[in-house]
């Protein structure tokens, strides 16, 4: 399949998923009053409830699935590593207690930019911890036991604070909020969130060529005249924004950044510069049909959309790594 045609046919998945996930629901829409809703020609009724409800909340999940998509497939190629994703190597769980340190503190309710900005400079800094390691030549092993510790340590860090949780309205916010959700979600959270993606996104797309010649091996690379310090710093920085902004908007959500490129990777021949785009699509089209999977589950109370990708991704995960004979050699 050419390249053109992957991110065709995800892309026409993704929006299937959208459309989807603006039909259904507590008040179903036929496709015609879907259409005339978002178009705003249709009766009163079904256009807040796609504009004003769906909308936001459905772009919120495939967004947020693109981010960490992407991220984890730009994590994979920087490492050399089958089982990076920002969520195993503690990306996501720094972003999360940065979050979590604007929310204790306050500070979200003195800037709207608190959140998303703490969120993105912890994500960095796990990137760039990250990224020296790899330069020190730590085996795959020692790296990923190394995210494993960076994730569960800032996973205790925000275990303690909603231990310490000032009120009780705080511990509620703060357990919401981790547990990973895309629920009354707005296109003001989205605003807030879209420099940060579209800037991760340009710089994604920057470092690509580098990622490439990363596959020949870093002395080759250099051999070669590529600027791999260069492609390095832009695929962490790309990294760090996407995921940073993904958790901001949304909360913890793991596994579908490492999933998704291992779904399209036979697919672009292992390329890890073709494999950024499809691995977005195909992650934002798996996140917006589980925000859907999770609507329409027969529960009394709303699953989370963290906890739903943590039930699915789990068992995804322990296959993948026990296919992946290369991991530890």
């Amino acid at each position: 399949m050419t390249r053109l045609r992957l991110n065709g046919a995800l892309a026409l998945a993704g929006a299937t998923a959208i459309l989807a996930g603006l039909m259904a629901g507590s008040a179903p829409l036929s496709l015609a009053d879907t259409l005339a809703g978002l178009a705003g020609t249709g009766p009163e009724g079904a256009r807040l409830i796609v504009q004003e409800i769906r909308l936001p909340r459905v772009l919120a999940a495939f967004l947020t699935g693109a981010a960490l998509g992407a991220s984890g497939a730009l994590l994979q190629g920087l490492l050399r590593n089958p089982l990076a994703d920002p969520g195993v190597l503690g990306v996501s769980a720094m972003a999360a207690l940065g979050a979590v340190i604007a929310i204790w503190f306050g500070l979200a309710a003195i800037s709207a930019f608190a959140v998303p900005l703490m969120a993105i400079a912890f994500a960095a800094l796990a990137a760039a911890l990250l990224a020296g390691l790899a330069a020190a030549r730590l085996s795959v092993v020692q790296l990923i036991l190394a995210g494993v510790g960076v994730s569960s340590f800032a996973g205790a860090l925000s275990a303690l604070a909603m231990n310490l949780a000032p009120t009780p309205f705080t511990l509620s916010d703060l357990v919401n909020w981790l547990l990973g959700s895309v629920a009354n979600r707005s296109f003001t959270d989205l605003a807030l969130a879209a420099p940060f993606w579209i800037a991760g996104a340009g710089l994604a797309a920057l470092a690509l060529p580098g990622l490439r010649a990363l596959t020949l091996g870093e002395d080759t690379a250099l051999s070669l005249g590529a600027d791999v310090p260069r492609a390095r710093l832009l695929a962490i920085l790309a990294s760090a924004l996407l995921t940073g902004a993904a958790v901001a908007v949304a909360g913890m959500i793991g596994f579908v950044g490492i999933v998704a490129p291992h779904l399209v990777r036979p697919l672009v021949r292992h390329d890890p510069g073709d494999l950024v785009l499809p691995s977005a699509l195909a992650a934002g089209a798996i996140l917006a049909l589980a925000d859907l999977a999770i609507r329409l589950a027969p529960f009394t109370q709303e699953l989370k959309l963290g906890v739903a990708a943590a039930l699915i991704g789990a068992p995804a995960f322990i296959w993948i790594a026990a296919r992946s004979a290369s991991i530890g050699r």
